[in-house]
């Protein structure tokens, strides 16, 4: 047996922060020696950060991730790491992947394959490293080999996909394969998505058997630039089988999982492979670098690593990844961005209630890794003093810091009800928030009556319903700007991505905030796990059963008389419905005719005109409303229906609207609708 301990290690890094960045990169490093780890993997580009954006083509950005890594090579002594920066050959920028052996730089693997679709703009920074490659990078008065390599160190066969480069059907490893690799490094900056996970297990998992290596995958953790979240997920597999799992979303700087891997099992897989070996000639690829890793003494079964969490392998898969990937990506943003707190605008409904609900577990989840002092100090927060001498318990103390990180404030006009203000307030006390109360009724009457005496007459319902409601919810940004500003806090936007879609929302009144944690989820869905809150919770936290007065509502913006009975779905279509079209028409890119004919068949307990004029009122509402999609504040990433413009669906500003494909419609359905002949 010839044994060799592998590792990854996810690490929450920040673009552009080269000192904290290189500081985690060490504390990697020392983690990785505690635990006897020979071979490391670091994330892609982790050295930058992966989400510098534009600001890759600056040359001072260049040079200084070469000044850090110059840094961080002399702490590398007794370990191979990979570590990602971006480096300039030529006329081009490529991400790059460095070799460290033994305090001594190798090499540099540049991609070759970049990812350019949806949330991903690579094409725009980097060039693709052409396959076969090989070259020499002079810099600081030093040559360093760079290109497609593969790296003998000390006798162990390394390789590398970077990320994008598992995700095509060309993959590097078949190649590499080929070269005689054990061991293929992918150091990777995977953005969470559901049900991404299993799909980056697969290519780990068949990389790994259909190559005949063993392979590491390393991914980033946490919210790394605003907008996209990453998981961590550390995967090893060796000759097909996953020999380890890290945890995923954890709140601390890093988390590692390692294994022992038997290199003589790997070889003797990839021996029974058919695999075109490389030409002598071709050998100009390889680097030899002297390195003697400790000899494991054999063992009876390959270590597995830390494992995943229970929740893992539970039936509420999803509802788990997106209560602890909005909860990672807030707690990221409040620190990070080096706010003293949320203000939410509590307006006793679904939104702004899952929202509230998301940021208290963001801090009873990384009270649950760590203590709560140093998840206080994590967000800069300071703790209650000790009273009477007596620190206060766990629970307690997880309490008071919750009092002092979201702050809740319900605003009251003469169209709120009883109802909503209970739920509002009894959500806010059981979670622990600050909460406060605004009538903010005159205000509007007042702005009413200025208006009214501008044009000369009075206002009414009948003629100014829109702006007699949307004063309203722009009366209430002001008092919650003003919280936040004095508390030094995050105003959070409580929008969803099935109001986005239409447009129904008010712009510069509930739209107001710095961050929009839930506008990349549908209603449909934030109604569901809000059931599920109230009842099971996530894993280790539980459930929140005063969300019972919350789910008990019909979802309603309060901004018409009481009287009317206003609820958002009268006001548009039902929810499920909108999403079934939102999904056709964004996603699948489909016609309004193609749209209408699918909604028949999916909702057959609606009349066809209905459908038909349930169609054109979202592509009406969805051109008209791409302004407003444009001024979101950043939402999270979660899956691939995000309407973001600036991550994933770009769509024009101003546009035709469909009028002839609605036309068509019109005539395929016999109806006339919004005052469209046929």
């Amino acid at each position: 047996m010839h044994l060799i301990r592998v590792g990854g290690i996810a690490i929450n890094q920040t673009p552009l922060d080269w000192n904290g960045n290189r500081d985690r990169i060490l504390a990697a490093l020392a983690t990785a020696k505690q635990r006897a780890i020979s071979i490391v993997c670091l994330p892609e580009l982790c050295i930058s950060g992966y989400g510098c954006e534009d600001a890759f083509q600056s040359p001072g950005v260049q040079e200084t991730a070469w000044q850090v890594l110059e840094e961080i090579v002399p702490q590398t002594a007794g370990l191979i790491v990979a570590m990602g920066l971006p480096v300039r050959f030529e006329s081009s920028l490529y991400d790059a992947a460095a070799l460290v052996v033994d305090g001594r730089l190798a090499g540099l693997v540049a991609k070759q394959h970049l990812a350019g679709e949806g949330i991903h703009y690579e094409p725009r920074w980097f060039r693709p490293w052409p396959k076969g490659r090989c070259a020499q990078l002079v810099i600081a008065g030093q040559s360093v080999p760079i290109g497609d390599l593969r790296f003998d160190c000390g006798g162990v066969r390394i390789g590398f996909e970077i990320c994008e480069d598992a995700w095509v059907a060309d993959r590097p490893g078949a190649s590499l394969a080929g070269r005689g690799i054990d061991i293929i490094l992918n150091p990777s900056a995977s953005h969470f998505a559901f049900a991404k996970d299993e799909i980056r297990q697969r290519f780990v998992l068949e990389g790994s058997r259909a190559f005949g290596v063993g392979y590491v995958y390393t991914n980033l953790l946490g919210n790394e630039a605003g907008r996209a979240i990453y998981d961590g997920g550390v995967m090893i597999a060796a000759a097909g089988k996953l020999v380890a799992a890290g945890r995923r979303f954890a709140f601390a700087d890093q988390i590692c999982t390692s294994a022992v891997i038997d290199l003589d099992t790997i070889r003797l897989a990839q021996s029974r492979l058919s695999l075109q070996p490389i030409a002598a000639e071709e050998s100009r690829d390889r680097v030899a670098v002297a390195f003697a890793p400790p000899r494991l003494l054999p063992q009876l079964e390959i270590e597995g690593g830390e494992g995943r969490d229970a929740w893992e392998s539970g039936s509420r898969l999803k509802e788990e990844e997106f209560t602890r990937t909005v909860a990672l990506g807030l707690f990221d943003s409040m620190r990070k961005s080096r706010a003293r707190g949320f203000v939410v605008s509590a307006s006793g409904g679904a939104d702004s209630s899952a929202v509230a609900c998301l940021i208290a577990i963001a801090v009873q989840l990384a009270a649950k890794e760590m203590p709560i002092a140093k998840v206080a100090e994590r967000l800069g927060v300071p703790l209650q003093e000790a009273v009477s001498g007596r620190e206060p318990d766990q629970g307690t103390a997880q309490r008071q810091l919750i009092h002092s990180v979201l702050t809740c404030v319900y605003q009251s006009t003469v169209n709120s009800g009883d109802t909503t203000r209970r739920a509002a307030s009894g959500l806010a006390e059981a979670i622990g928030a600050t909460f406060h109360e605004f009538d903010v009724d005159a205000i509007v009457r007042r702005y009413e009556e200025i208006v009214s005496q501008a044009l000369g007459r009075p206002l009414s319902w009948q003629q100014d319903d829109v702006a007699m409601q949307n004063i309203q919810a722009r009366v209430r940004a002001p008092g919650a700007w003003m919280l936040a500003n004095i508390l030094g806090a995050l105003l959070v936007s409580t929008s969803n991505r099935s109001e986005a879609a239409v447009g129904y929302a008010t712009m510069d009144g509930d739209t107001s905030g710095g961050i929009a944690p839930i506008a990349g989820i549908d209603k449909a869905y934030l109604q569901h796990w809000l059931r599920w809150l109230e009842t099971v919770g996530p894993e280790g936290i539980g459930s929140v059963p005063a969300l019972a007065a919350v789910n008990v509502q019909a979802p309603t913006a309060e901004l018409r008389p009481r009287s009317e009975c206003q609820t958002d779905e009268s006001d548009l279509m039902p929810y499920d419905v909108l999403n079934a079209a939102e999904r056709c028409a964004i996603r699948d890119k489909q016609m309004p005719l193609e749209v209408w004919r699918r909604l028949s068949v999916d909702f057959p307990q609606h009349a066809p005109q209905q459908l038909a004029l349930w169609t054109e009122r979202f592509f009406t509402l969805w051109c008209r409303n791409q302004w407003k999609r444009e001024r979101y504040a950043p939402s999270f990433h979660l899956d691939d229906e995000n309407l973001d413009p600036k991550t994933w669906c770009r769509f024009p500003i101003l546009s035709g609207g469909f009028a002839r494909e609605l036309t068509e419609l019109c005539i395929a359905a016999g109806t006339v609708a919004n005052n469209r002949t046929p």
